[in-house]
């Protein structure tokens, strides 16, 4: 089975999200959740930043017994240097490679580039440091200078060698074709690293595992800049359903994305994959109906809601079905007959047109009784009663 390092990068890039600012104590909760779930590397921040980041990189540090922590540095010496006080062992440096951005935030060239490339990660290397270099806007740069820019990291003693798609215009097929070009010239492992402007992140990251790339950057709910970044548990679940290994612990996955959606303040959409509240929630009559005579009719058991520590939702609203009522009105302790739920239907529409919501038990109660109000004696559809001297017979 094939292996791949995932690498969560929330506590730096999903902190990056516009309005999104961990406290110390939920950045040691979510640092302590990735361990948990079994991510490789965790970046923990971003040392420049100043001395009060350098103590909580520590601090952070310490909480983890698995993950490897790594410390994210632009292109400078003095970021080096900041790093080295959080006494973390592995650093990264991010090279902008495109000649867009190098010569538009940095007026500077390739060249330039491939200089303090080489002269930093020497410099790193030879304080025993670890160093990976991540390639900034890859999907916008000379995939000639990509290679060159890798065989010069690898030269000065890097580990790994990251393509960011910064911008997130790569599509599935872009993304294929770039990373098993470059995982073929390239001598080091390779880390893919998507945005997600087009909605694409997820699917771009499996197609770099598939193309080569034997680390992923990921983020815990997809947080991360502008459209954010290639969610964890969306690639998690994806590898997993394809026998990729990655070590994760797929069923904690609904605990550390709840903490990371408190934590950022951002709630997590409905149908969020993987763990939003009704990822597994069932409405529409055919699906329900066939689903209570065979789960796998629409669930795959390599996305089955018990792999992820979930559970199968059947919920009442405009499109259910006899089926689903029926066993939703069982489960209520209300009268299950089919000629119930067959009045229930038109009440049942209404409410969903009118409250924009799912029907709760209390509203199937309430719609019960008035079906059961306005229903003649002789035509009575409640459930009869038994005798008390006999419970099989009804009296």
């Amino acid at each position: 089975m094939t292996r791949m390092a995932i690498c969560d990068t929330t506590l730096r890039d999903g902190e990056q999200t516009a309005g999104v600012a961990f406290s110390s104590r939920e950045k040691r909760a979510i640092a302590r959740a990735l361990d948990r779930v079994g991510v490789a590397e965790i970046e923990l921040g971003v040392a420049a930043m100043g001395y009060d980041e350098v103590a909580e990189i520590r601090a952070l540090a310490a909480q983890l017994t698995r993950a490897v922590p790594v410390v994210w540095c632009r292109l400078r010496l003095a970021d080096l240097d900041m790093a080295e006080k959080t006494g973390v062992r592995r650093v990264h440096f991010a090279v902008p490679t495109s000649d867009r951005q190098l010569a538009g935030k940095l007026r500077a060239d390739r060249d330039w580039a491939l200089r303090e490339t080489a002269a930093l990660v020497y410099c790193a290397a030879s304080r025993g440091l670890e160093v990976s270099v991540g390639a900034e806007d890859a999907s916008r740069t000379d995939p000639d200078f990509l290679v060159q820019l890798a065989e010069v990291a690898a030269a000065a003693g890097a580990i790994c060698f990251r393509i960011a798609d910064t911008l997130g215009i790569l599509d599935p097929m872009a993304t294929y074709r770039l990373v098993s070009d470059l995982a073929a010239r390239v001598p080091l492992p390779i880390e893919m690293h998507a945005h997600n402007d087009f909605g694409m992140a997820t699917a771009n990251t499996i197609m770099a595992a598939h193309a080569g790339a034997t680390h992923l950057s990921v983020t815990v709910n997809g947080l991360g800049e502008r459209a954010g970044n290639a969610a964890l548990e969306e690639v998690g679940a994806a590898l997993a359903a394809n026998d990729i290994e990655t070590g994760l612990d797929l069923r904690a996955f609904p605990a550390l994305s709840a903490v990371v959606a408190e934590a950022s303040g951002r709630a997590l959409p409905p149908a969020k994959p993987i763990t939003g509240a009704m990822a597994f929630a069932h409405e529409c009559g055919i699906h329900v109906d066939a689903i209570l005579k065979q789960a796998d009719t629409y669930e795959d058991p390599r996305c089955a809601p018990g792999r992820f520590g979930r559970e199968r939702q059947i919920v009442i609203g405009k499109h259910s079905g006899i089926a689903g009522l029926r066993a939703a009105l069982a489960e209520a302790g209300l009268p299950a007959t089919e000629e119930m739920a067959q009045c229930l239907r038109p009440l049942l529409r209404r409410h969903a047109v009118k409250a924009k919501r799912l029907a709760t038990p209390e509203d199937l109660r309430r719609m019960v009784a008035r079906i059961i109000a306005k229903t003649p004696p002789a035509v009575s559809l409640a459930p009869p009663a038994l005798s008390p001297n006999n419970p099989d017979v009804p009296h």
